[in-house]
């Protein structure tokens, strides 16, 4: 009889710790990133009254079962269950959540143990650090390279450190972004085929007669007029068509610039006959900068496709050098002028810069996150660069982890090390959802329809425990 009274205790016990469970589960139904658990019941260890019996073949007796009454139960775990919650759009830029597997790591500063979290609702302090809502750093990677094609590449074989949107060891300030110096400006569009021919240049003169040939350099010759071509009288001496262009220097100080071009002449020369036509550009410099080696001649075929067999005389990637003024400050610098994109068709002139480098500086004035974790800022002059890159861990068993409060977990010896960090989406980490957050996963009916379960098996157990003690009582009523 006081077994089945011990068997009740026991009962009652473990169907208290699986409601404490369950309590604790529907308490963190709105957590950001809370993984529910479960209560797992095993039996105890049963008593032997008996034991087996083996059927004996030469009398033909059949074997017989052991005999055993069990003790009642335990616990058998409290198992974290890993599944996703569902996600809330929440738009904010320091919002993330991770679409797969993978924990953001924090730390209390830039030393102590790493903590890992599925919660993402991250803010910036006021020195642009990214903290969790306790102020634990959000850990990832600044130093990066860029490669020939332009793309940013991190370095993710270096020690993860606090995130810093203002600044770090590698790129200093980067509320601010440096000026770049223009290195290449591409003109594309059409050169009006339609206009007449104002001769041929001898160097930068205009002369009305027949085409001439073309010297390997320009020399001055009369007068200069308004538009810094000499004048000898000719009517069609105004440039047929002008293309602004603005560049900068190393410090940022912006140059605007002028093309200008005129259809110089038209020839037919060779057996078979080649029909070419030729025109010449000039770039006007700025009043504090100064321009070199800025004129030229470029050629066309009959199909008005622009030539470059002929290089020397012919340059289509012209390298222009920009010499500021003194007071300016800014040592000289050269760019491509490109004009391979050009052509020369019976249409209106549309030539216009269509990629120029180089640009001033700029200030931080917003940010975002992408789904590969990068940092990328956007500045006030239209540029952009990264800031950072999120770091992941992954587990060999997410389900090992212990829960260590406020979201966090920490690693034990059935989890797994956390041996290195990962870029997100690469070697099983999950990507990155930014402006949203990975609610609980708790599914609150299930917990009801648990929690009706357990209320049933603890009300049970405490009937063993009343009738077992109504039969006590009326066994001591035996003696009267």
């Amino acid at each position: 009889m006081m077994r089945s009274m011990f068997s009740s205790v026991s009962g009652l016990k473990s169907h208290q710790t699986r409601m404490d469970v369950i309590g604790n589960n529907i308490a963190n139904v709105n957590t950001i990133g809370y993984k529910a658990s479960r209560t797992t019941f095993a039996e105890i260890f049963a008593q032997t009254m008996a034991g087996a019996g083996s059927p004996d073949p030469s009398t033909g007796k059949g074997g017989t079962n052991p005999l055993q009454i069990g003790l009642g139960l335990n616990v058998s775990s409290v198992d974290t269950l890993m599944g996703r919650g569902s996600l809330q759009r929440t738009d904010s830029p320091t919002d993330l959540s991770v679409e797969g597997e993978g924990f953001f790591i924090v730390r209390a500063g830039r030393e102590g143990t790493p903590h890992f979290t599925r919660a993402g609702n991250f803010s910036i302090d006021k020195l642009g650090n990214l903290v969790t809502s306790q102020g634990m750093n959000l850990l990832g990677w600044q130093k990066y390279d860029v490669d020939n094609d332009g793309n940013y590449i991190f370095d993710t074989q270096e020690e993860i450190k606090p995130l810093n949107m203002f600044e770090d060891e590698y790129n200093l300030n980067k509320r601010i972004i440096a000026a770049q110096s223009t290195t290449q400006a591409v003109l594309a569009g059409n050169l009006d085929a339609t206009k007449a021919p104002v001769g041929g240049f001898t160097g930068n003169s205009i002369n009305g007669g027949a085409a001439q040939t073309i010297p390997d350099t320009v020399n001055a010759a009369g007068a200069a007029g308004s538009d810094g071509i000499p004048d000898n009288g000719n009517a069609n001496e105004d440039p047929h068509f002008i293309v602004p262009l603005t560049v900068f220097d190393a410090l940022g100080n912006e140059y605007k610039l002028n093309v200008n071009f005129w259809k110089n002449f038209t020839e037919t020369t060779g057996t078979p006959a080649v029909t070419t036509t030729t025109w010449f550009y000039s770039v006007d410099g700025s009043n504090t900068a100064t321009p070199t080696n800025a004129t030229g001649f470029i050629q066309f075929n009959s199909e008005g496709k622009i030539m470059s067999n002929d290089p020397a005389n012919y340059n289509v990637e012209p390298m222009i050098t920009l010499t500021p003024n003194a007071e300016v400050g800014a040592s000289p610098f050269t760019f491509e002028l490109n004009f391979e994109k050009l052509s020369m068709y019976a249409d209106d002139s549309s030539v216009k810069p269509t990629q120029v480098d180089g640009y001033a500086p700029g200030t931080l004035t917003s940010f975002s996150i992408g789904s590969d974790g990068v940092l990328t800022g956007v500045y006030s002059n239209g540029r952009q660069q990264p800031l950072g890159l999120v770091a992941l861990a992954v587990f060999d068993n997410a389900a090992g982890l212990q829960k260590a409060g406020s979201n966090l977990f920490l690693p034990t010896s059935n989890s797994g090390d956390f041996s290195r960090a990962l870029k997100p989406g690469t070697e099983g980490a999950g990507s990155l959802n930014p402006g949203t957050l990975e609610m609980s996963n708790v599914d609150l009916a299930q917990q009801f329809t648990e929690m009706i379960v357990t209320q049933r098996g603890f009300q049970a157990n405490s009937r063993i425990m009343t009738t077992a003690d109504e039969i006590l009582q009326e066994l001591t009523n035996m003696k009267r």
